[in-house]
């Protein structure tokens, strides 16, 4: 299977897959770490246009970004066009970002309830004015995150789809669900094969991807440009190394314990120094950025060591885990393959 190169507009992304935007997740740190693994693309946690308007603290957070990650797309939320584009033009003067990703498939109550995210699929017409407002107040190109609908047997992604082709959005993301099934289920890659033949844009595939295998199925069934992958990737940013190899007919060794720990540390001492530069930024004389950091690990450092003997040990100790050194001590007894008493 010969794979060409995504491109979405100037921007070719040699590798087609896409680390998907994820709340908690989807940070610099980890971000970093898929690039370094041959993910060809990487995408922001979601961020609050408003937010971003009001110059709220965490809003700006979201927007770090180093020459490491890139190409890395900024993606924001809202319902109001020209606020939106108000928001992608301060991203742009950042001078950070290769794109500008809408979200139009968040199934957060807390967003839906505001008209944003999957809400914004009850109104294609706006979609259309929020892809036209953003394109055409920034050069970067403006592409779009949806689903297939809100409920079970009700696609609304035909109409979403032409709006965001119609209006000048470079790219569309499709996870194959349905809004009220969140995670659960099968992903319809059928309709996901049918959007992608009617659209002359790119369209990158997301949703039941579990292995590098279900990447490259999706790729072969589909004729998707790309792939987003999200909750596989997290403890095992290695799947973009695999899918890689896959993809050239490369073979592909998983890591050893000693990688493993290699980059479980890095990703900790990262997010440690992003959380003690946020602190300078907001000018707190704060000890406090170790204990945040590695209270924000937790779900990470499950998800790395997940299979291992005594992880489960290790998760009941975590209210007690706040440092790096009482962190790496936990991580190397699970490697060891010693129970945590």
């Amino acid at each position: 299977m010969k794979i060409y190169p995504l491109s979405i507009k100037d921007l070719t992304i040699t590798t087609p897959t896409v680390l998907a935007p994820m709340a908690g997740f989807s940070d610099l740190p980890f971000r970093k770490i898929c690039r370094k693994f041959n993910c060809g693309l990487v995408i922001s946690e979601l961020i609050s246009s408003e937010g971003i308007i009001r110059e709220a603290n965490a809003s700006l957070e979201y927007l770090t970004s180093d020459l490491s990650e890139q190409p890395v797309g900024a993606q924001i939320f809202g319902t109001d066009a020209a606020r939106m584009a108000e928001v992608a033009i301060n991203i742009e003067k950042l001078n950070r970002f290769s794109l500008i990703d809408i979200n139009a498939g968040c199934p957060v109550p807390k967003l839906m309830k505001k008209g944003a995210g999957a809400s914004l699929m009850k109104n294609p017409e706006n979609i259309g004015k929020i892809i036209s407002a953003v394109s055409d107040a920034v050069d970067l190109p403006v592409t779009l995150k949806t689903r297939i609908g809100l409920k079970d047997g009700f696609p609304l992604i035909n109409e979403v789809a032409n709006a965001v082709e119609s209006n000048g959005g470079k790219a569309l993301t499709i996870h194959g669900r349905y809004a009220e099934n969140h995670h659960k289920g099968n992903a319809d890659w059928e309709l996901i094969a049918k959007i992608k033949e009617q659209l002359n844009i790119p369209v990158i595939g997301n949703g039941g991807i579990n292995c590098a295998q279900d990447a490259i199925d999706m790729l072969k069934h589909t004729k998707v440009d790309a792939v987003m992958i999200g909750r596989a990737a997290i403890g095992n940013p290695w799947i973009f190394q695999e899918i890689f190899c896959k993809l050239n007919n490369l073979s592909f060794i998983h890591p050893n314990n000693e990688q493993r720990r290699e980059i479980i540390i890095y990703h900790l001492n990262e997010l440690i120094n992003k959380f003690k530069n946020s602190c300078r930024r907001k000018n707190k004389n704060s000890n406090t950025y170790e204990i945040s950091a590695c209270r924000k690990f937790r779900p990470q450092m499950i998800k790395y060591l997940s299979g291992y003997q005594g992880v489960h040990k290790l998760s009941a100790k975590l209210d007690r885990v706040n440092n790096l050194k009482d962190v790496i001590e936990g991580i190397d007894f699970v490697l060891q393959h010693k129970i945590i008493q």
